[in-house]
Order: structure tokens, then sequence, then C-alpha cells
């Protein structure tokens, strides 16, 4: 895997993984002398543009290796700027999400595959002219050049991602292209991922004991089982920090589970003020995320001081996965889509004095769960879906000055600024409401994001006030009554969700707090149900009409909400959390 820089660079090295295929990621200049000897090679996606300076590259020697070369998204761009005769465009617009792939021509790759199929996108730029000795071999409708072929030089490119779960019979490409074309052998065995994490930890800490800081989410009580297992309970010691941030009845469940764990090894430490003080008046998500980030550094220092801890003898451990780190631009060439708490500055200085261990930070949230049951953790725990460190905060969304909605061709542009990720790089846009939910809005939230430039996410109203051209937002940020007003939809959410079952349909459902609404009703709820495997890509859900009817009903119950909207923006273009 030559990793220029793309957010599932590493996630196409799993999916070889668990074909039984052992692949190991390199940057993308790695010289193609050190490249000999490898069944096949390929490169991934990025969020750069091949035709600009200092973009990432690839020795052109490795094309000429007799080595299977596949090229993924920006990797077949750039098989087509360095193979001569090829020629990279810039698209008239944007391909994200779901995209219906035509195959033109039959070659080793396509064997097997449907000739009409709907794949995964995330791409501006195109290929214009295919190299010499190529041929265009699949097409959309914004892609004439959607894959090409050297079959006789085992040349290959592609425009989609196969390595996603939305694409079809991605797992028939990765296949062909493994088995068929660079002659693997499945002889990799994903199961000794858990002696090799236990002897990691083991030699991480080298005699240290370690301390977690645990939220009770499936990653860090994965990752402190680990812990437990590789060091036994002596050496490993365990504090939640009550944050304030967190949802109705959490603390309790954290304390229950931990304690059946560790016994004594286990502390509740009271940090609400603290956080809430540190979020007066943040409206910027960078700058929410950091800030919470190094107050956790900090309210572990705090704690390490009023104890033993502070010696040379503990070390720091982490629930950090893949998809934390590469959306923090933990990959050499990756954009930063969002800073993760676990990954700013304070942690960093952990990682370069040797303090921080991180049994999982190879692996995604479906490996974690499989691990976790490997080590015989309940499913009542492992089943819990994902919920963000920093917590409500980053759920709970402010707002920097007042403005109205305004209306646009297809809607309103609400007032109010998401994160996205379009073409691998991080994006800040507004949001279009749509003034009627429906099952087809989804498809269409898909095609107006492709064709609005100042726009990464689609929502359609629900309930509440229908009069959106009075709707504004309000200067407001991360305070104790708007928390209150959203720990309730969350808690309202939930307890329905799990009494229809539509909670095991769905792998996350966040729920966000709007700072856009009427006067005495400043706030709006939306309603973000998706289906992920690793959170790496994800679909936005559509909810059983009778569910989000009584949902709704009992949301706008809560004293200040104006609206009920339903998310249905695929990642990409949005990221799954608004911040």
């Amino acid at each position: 895997m030559l990793d220029a820089g793309g957010q599932y660079c590493h996630l196409i090295a799993r999916r070889v993984r668990e074909m039984g295929v052992y692949a190991e990621v390199r940057p993308s200049e790695t010289p193609a002398s050190e490249l000999e000897g490898r069944r096949g090679i390929i490169i991934s996606g990025g969020p750069a543009s091949v035709y600009e300076v200092g973009s990432p590259t690839v020795d052109p020697a490795l094309f000429s290796l007799g080595i299977p070369v596949l090229g993924i998204c920006y990797g077949m761009q750039l098989m087509a700027h360095r193979i001569e005769g090829g020629k990279v465009i810039k698209g008239s617009r944007g391909e994200y999400g779901m995209a219906t792939l035509e195959t033109t021509a039959q070659d080793r790759l396509f064997e097997g595959f449907q000739p009409v199929s709907e794949v995964w996108m995330s791409h501006r730029d195109r290929v214009g002219e295919t190299p010499d000795g190529f041929v265009a071999t699949a097409t959309t409708a914004s892609c004439p050049v959607a894959a090409m072929a050297n079959d006789w030089q085992k040349l290959y490119g592609i425009q989609f991602h196969p390595e996603v779960v939305h694409t079809q019979g991605g797992k028939i490409i990765l296949g062909n292209f493994l088995f068929s074309i660079a002659g693997c052998a499945q002889d990799w065995e994903p199961t000794r991922q858990i002696e090799e994490i236990e002897e990691e930890i083991r030699h991480t800490a080298r005699g240290r004991n370690v301390f977690f800081f645990a939220s009770g989410g499936v990653d860090s009580t994965v990752a402190f089982s680990l812990c437990l297992r590789a060091l036994g309970k002596d050496r490993v010691h365990a504090a939640y920090v009550d944050t304030g941030l967190m949802r109705e009845g959490e603390t309790e469940f954290v304390r229950e589970v931990f304690t059946s764990m560790a016994g004594d090894s286990f502390e509740v430490v009271d940090a609400r003020q603290q956080f809430l003080a540190h979020l007066k008046d943040v409206v910027e998500p960078e700058t929410k995320r950091k800030l919470i980030g190094e107050e956790f550094v900090a309210v572990q220092s705090r704690v390490l001081e009023t104890g033993h801890f502070l010696n040379g003898n503990w070390i720091l451990g982490q629930g950090t996965i893949y998809p934390d780190t590469i959306e923090s631009g933990g990959t050499a060439k990756a954009e930063v889509i969002k800073t993760h708490h676990n990954r700013v500055a304070g942690i960093q200085r952990l990682v370069e004095k040797g303090r921080l261990v991180e049994p999982l930070a190879q692996l995604y949230k479906d490996e974690v769960r499989s691990v976790g049951r490997a080590i015989g953790l309940p499913d009542a725990l492992l089943d819990r879906h994902p919920f963000p460190g920093p917590g409500l905060a980053i759920r709970c969304l402010g707002s920097a000055r007042v403005e109205p909605a305004r209306r646009a061709s297809s809607g309103w542009i609400l007032p109010v600024l998401s994160v996205g990720v379009q073409g691998d790089s991080r994006t800040y846009r507004q949001t279009l409401a749509l003034e009627k939910y429906s099952e087809d809005a989804f498809q269409a939230a898909t095609e107006l994001i492709n064709h609005l430039s100042d726009v990464n996410r689609v929502v359609a109203f629900v309930a509440g006030n229908p009069a959106l051209e009075n709707y504004a937002s309000s200067v407001c940020a991360v305070d104790s009554l708007r928390l209150e007003r959203l720990r309730r939809a969350d808690a309202i959410v939930r307890r329905l969700s799990v009494e229809s079952g539509f909670e095991d349909r769905i792998w996350q459902f966040p729920i966000v707090l709007l700072p856009c609404g009427l006067p005495g009703q400043p706030d709006s709820i939306v309603l973000r149900p998706i289906d992920s495997v690793d959170g790496m890509t994800a679909r936005a859900v559509p909810m059983p009409a009778g569910l989000l009817e009584q949902m709704s009903q009992q949301l706008l119950t809560i004293e200040g909400i104006a609206a009920v909207f339903h998310d249905l923006t695929n990642k990409p273009p949005a990221t799954i959390e608004w911040e």
C-alpha cells in the first residue's frame, strides 16, 4: 500500500488483510527499488491534485517493475499523470457518495463484477486521457473514465473506492487483483493480532504500570481489558472523568462496568465545572475539540499529582483507533478532517516521551469488537453505538452571530456551519434544509451537494414550526442550559430507538442541537441515524414513518426547540458528527 494521503489508505490495507493477504503501508514516494519482490502494489487515494506543486507522487519506475499495480481514486489519477500519454483534468462537478458505474470493456480486474453497479466516489479531478497502452473500462454519469487498464502490463486504475462497504462488488475487485492478477496466497491470519497486541503492550510498558482515562465506550473498554490481560490488575488503573458532557446515566453505567473488571483500581473524577468553563463562548469546532483534549491532559495531570501515579512507573493508556488518527492527519500526507481529542498536542508530547500505550491504534471499530468478543467481553457492552470522546459538546453547535436563513433554489440555507469531507479534504460549509422529508430526498441530497459548492450537508424539515423563512441563528455556545436540552433529546431518541428495535438496524444515531430557530425557541434538533462498519464511510438511514413521528412529537415538548430535522447526508461528503 503506497499512502498518498487518502482517508481510506489504511482501510484498503485492512481489507486486504481481511482477505487473508498480508499488507503493509509505505509512503507514496518509496523508491521502486525497495518494492521489488512484492506480489502487488496499491496506490491509495488522497486530498491533493496531481498537477499541483508538492502533491504526493510515486517513483515512475515502479510501473516498470513487472509487479501488478492498482491505483485507487487519486492513485488512478497519479498513474495517468506519471505514465506517458495520460492526462488529469479538473471535473466540472464533484462526485461524492454513491454513483452508478457501467463497465465498457472487460479485463481481469472486472471478472465476475456486475456490468452496472453502485460504487462509492469521492473526487473532483478526473482522468481526461488514458496513458499509452491503457483503455477505459468503466464510466459514470460524471466521470467518462471511471476505470482504466493495461491488462498486458497488469496496471489498473479505478476512480471509485472498492474498499468501502457501500461499493457493490468491491471485494470482487480487490479479490481479482490479489489472486487472479497478483497471484497472492491466503496465508495471513488476523486472529494472531491479540497475542501481538498483548506483547506490544508489555514491550511498551517495559515494567511500568498503565493508567487509563476510561470513557465507557467500546474502544477504551477493550483497550483497558487487553492491558489487564497483558499486565494484570495490579499494574492497570482506570479513572472515569465526568466532564458533564456525557449522556444521561452514563456515569452510573461506566462505574458498574469498570468496577466489575477492576475493583478498587477504578475511580470517578468530577470535572464538570472545569470543562464547561473552558468551553464558554467557544464556537469553532477545531478549537472546541482541542480545548477538550487539552483539558483531558490537564485533568490527567491533576489526578496523577493526587496519587502515586506521578512517578516514572506509570504511563497513559488510551483506546485510540485508526479512524481517529487518520482523520486527524495521522498518515504522512493526510488532510486533517478534525482533531480527535486523543491526538491533541499534549498527547503527542506523551507519545514523544514514550509514555503512551494505544493497543487498538492499528484497528478499526469492527475489528475492535471482534477482539473484544475473542477475549470474552459481553455483547451488551460491545454492541453499544459509538459515542465521541468529546461527548455532547461537539453535538451542541454554537454560533458567533445572528444571521437569518436564506432562500435557495431547492430549499433554505441554514446559517449553521458543519464539518465535511470532500475529495479527502476537510470542508466547513453551510447546511441546506429541504422543506419536506421523504425517502426520495436521500438521493436528491447527494445530487445537490455535488452541484452546490457552498454546502456539504443536506437536512429535511420533519416537524415543528414550518416557517423556515423566519429562522435565524443566535449568538450562543456550549452552556449548561443547552447541554441539558440536548441531553434530554438524546435520552428520548435512545429510548424510542431501543423500544422500536430501530437501534439494532443502525450503527450510530447522533443527535445534534442547532443554534437555529425562532424567538423563544432558539434551537432545533437534527436526527442523524447512519449505517457503517468502521466509521470511515457511512450511509444516512431513513427512519420508519411511525417512529419518526413519535420521536419528533416528544422532542418538540422540550422547551426551546423550534423544529426537528433529519440529516440526509452520507459520509462523504459530510462527516458523521457535525463537528
